[in-house]
């Protein structure tokens, strides 16, 4: 009896458990359908959502500084296509704000060409790799994982706090053509926008079916396939310069390989390092075992890529490329067109499984720089259309590219980043001159002995031929004879390579004239290097140099571009003086009178400023300015007013004969 009893009591709580199995599943199911749509659902363009999904400190524990305690984070960018039209090489902006350090990302690079990981702390763009095209529902049946990418992002951030939620500032598209909302919060941990085209968009060029349009910019970088096999290709790498003020001098061309492929030779430039050890103690080495790795030059995974010097031209081994082997001097396109474009050719090895023919994958994260140059921000590789070359042969034909990627890099100022030149000013009527800046181009790195933000000592002429570092003395008795205050410690150095003096030689009824002398106090001579001056009320009026070549920038407005002279556009180095126990070393120096009419500009004011440049490029670098000019009436010359008058009246009467 008590087994019977054991046996219902068994069967009623099987009973039970089935119906509270059967209410929650039908509680789930009305839950369910009582759930608003997922958001990307109602979007019927490009869906992105930001959604923040973890977070925890991190040593070091930093209690008296919270600010700066550092705090890991995790979270997940989606970008979907829920339009009718295939999204293209697609860039999403993320507004990081809280200092990040962005570790790793799934299924993508920055479009900004910095390699993870790296700070994104104002801010970062990034671009799909290797799926930077999505299609559209309709072509691929609703398929998502063409439709789409999740990027998987762990970082770390700072002075967020345990219980807060960090989220970035914005979250949008950036390809041309698209507009998008401000970011809609889900909670406090996901944000979402849905983007569409732009109605007012009109594209500069029509877009082709397979291929996207050539971009312009500052400087751009083209790689063409021009032979390819199964297990290596050969491409070759043109670099263009298309801003009329932009320079390299140097160049150092970088990228990253994303399949593991080596450099096994090259023609008209070279790696900056020649090994193959990681190639032979890698993958590399286990696949091709029959391959002869000592002739392999470069292995690295980020190779870094120099220019052969001019003697390499005709090196047949080397050499015979066109436009190579520069010593990677790449010029404006206003100095010389023939001599704004650097090439080369390269012999990459490819790895399995991409050991074919058409499979052919360019290299990502692409960073230019130079010496003493503008700084470039290359944005990631772009399918184009196939680049068209002559053919060797002399027939009037041309052969076309197995396939062409460019990369577009534009002149930034990055933040905090300070200039590598500067400008003094001095006039006739005044004996001091104003020097360039204190730290103008950075502060040394011991500032024991100086004042890092005291303004600059006032200077006389005889000054500007002396190193900084030689001239306390002369600026100290130069303020105690005109009694100018002098900081304790006195202020640090311009610490610049390059500084230019622009001097106000002559103001009369009809015109007035200038003179501008370039110093160059680095080890480095500038072989065809150019300046430019920016007069925004005076330019119109300029005349002439006379120890230069000088012309007016159509494609700048207001500026003057001066280069050397043929034979003598070499501004040396810095050298030892003729005793050099005793004397101080000489910078390299280049000096030139500028002659301008009033005629087109009568109202101007030159001693009160409208003389004076309000920019000066030295290689393409913005210089740092004075931020006061010489006054008028203070510390006057008198007899060495009248022989400035009259040297610029004899220049003027020489040139009218």
């Amino acid at each position: 009896m008590k087994i019977l009893s054991r046996f219902y009591f068994l069967k009623i709580q099987i009973n039970m458990l089935r119906i509270i199995e059967l209410l929650i599943f039908t509680i789930s199911i009305f839950h369910a359908s009582a759930q608003e749509p997922p958001p990307s659902d109602s979007c019927n363009g490009i869906f992105l959502s930001y959604t923040y999904t973890s977070g925890k400190k991190i040593p070091p524990i930093l209690k008296s500084t919270p600010t700066k305690q550092p705090y890991r984070f995790e979270s997940t960018l989606t970008v979907l296509n829920n339009g009718l039209d295939e999204l293209k090489q697609w860039r999403v902006f993320v507004g990081f704000q809280n200092n990040e350090f962005l570790v790793s990302a799934s299924g993508v690079v920055l479009a900004d060409g910095v390699s993870l990981p790296a700070g994104v702390g104002n801010g970062t763009t990034f671009g799909g790799f290797p799926n930077s095209d999505l299609k559209t529902a309709v072509e691929t049946a609703g398929d998502e994982s063409q439709m789409g990418v999740r990027v998987e992002m762990v970082g770390t951030q700072f002075g967020v706090g345990s219980a807060s939620v960090p989220m970035p500032q914005n979250v949008t598209l950036v390809n041309d053509g698209w507009t998008c909302p401000k970011p809609t919060l889900l909670g406090k941990a996901t944000m979402h926008v849905c983007c569409h085209n732009d109605p007012n968009f009109k594209a500069n060029e029509a877009l082709d079916e397979e291929f996207l349009p050539r971009r312009t910019g500052d400087l751009t970088i083209v790689y063409d396939v021009t032979r390819t096999y199964e297990s290596n290709y050969w491409a070759q790498v043109t670099i263009a310069n298309h801003n009329p003020l932009g320079r390299l001098d140097n160049w150092k061309l970088s990228w990253d390989w994303m399949r593991d492929e080596f450099i096994y030779t090259m023609k008209g430039a070279y790696p900056s390092v020649v090994d193959s050890s990681d190639c032979i103690f890698g993958r590399q080495g286990e696949y091709y075992q029959q391959l002869d790795f000592a002739t392999v030059l470069n292995c690295e995974r980020r190779p870094t890529i120099v220019d052969l010097p001019l003697e390499k031209t005709n090196d047949t081994n080397l050499g015979m490329i066109p436009y190579c082997c520069r010593n990677g001097t790449i010029l404006p396109p206003s100095m010389d067109p023939s001599k704004s474009i650097s090439s080369f050719q390269i012999n990459v090895f490819k790895m399995p499984p991409d050991l074919n023919r058409s499979q052919l994958t360019p290299p990502q994260n692409w960073r230019i720089e130079g010496t003493l140059n503008p700084d470039y921000k290359c944005g990631p590789p772009v399918r184009v259309s196939p680049s068209k070359f002559p053919d060797s042969s002399g027939l009037p034909l041309n052969k076309t590219a197995f396939a062409s990627w460019q990369v577009v890099c534009n002149i930034t100022q990055q933040k905090g980043a300070s200039p590598k030149c500067c400008v003094s000013f001095s006039a006739y009527y005044n004996e001091s001159i104003i020097p360039c800046p204190t730290c103008s181009c950075g502060c040394p790195t011991s500032t024991q002995s100086c004042s890092t933000k005291s303004p600059a000592l006032l200077l006389p002429s005889q000054a500007q031929l002396i190193p900084f570092d030689n001239r306390s003395s002369l600026s100290t008795a130069w303020a105690d004879l005109h009694h100018l205050p002098v900081s304790n410690p006195i202020p640090c150095g311009d610490n610049c390579g390059v500084s230019l003096n622009w001097h106000l030689a002559t103001d009369y009824r009809g015109g007035w004239s200038a003179r501008i002398t370039v110093f160059n106090w680095d080890e480095i001579t500038f072989v065809d290097w150019f300046a430019a001056i920016e007069l925004d009320k005076t330019a119109s009026g300029f005349e002439a140099v006379y120890s230069f070549n000088g012309s007016t920038l159509e494609a700048v407005n207001n500026t003057i571009f001066l280069q050397g002279l043929p034979g003598l556009n070499y501004l040396v180095a810095e050298t030892d003086g003729a005793n050099p126990e005793k004397d101080f070393r000489i910078p390299g120096k280049q000096q030139s009178v500028m002659s301008f009419t009033k005629k087109t500009t009568p109202d101007i004011n030159i001693a009160a400023g409208d003389g004076f440049p309000t920019k000066v490029y030295f290689n393409g670098e913005e210089c740092a300015l004075p931020e006061i000019l010489p006054l008028s009436g203070s510390h006057t010359v008198g007899l060495s007013v009248i022989l400035t008058v009259l040297q610029a009246l004899v220049v003027r009467l020489f040139l009218q004969q």
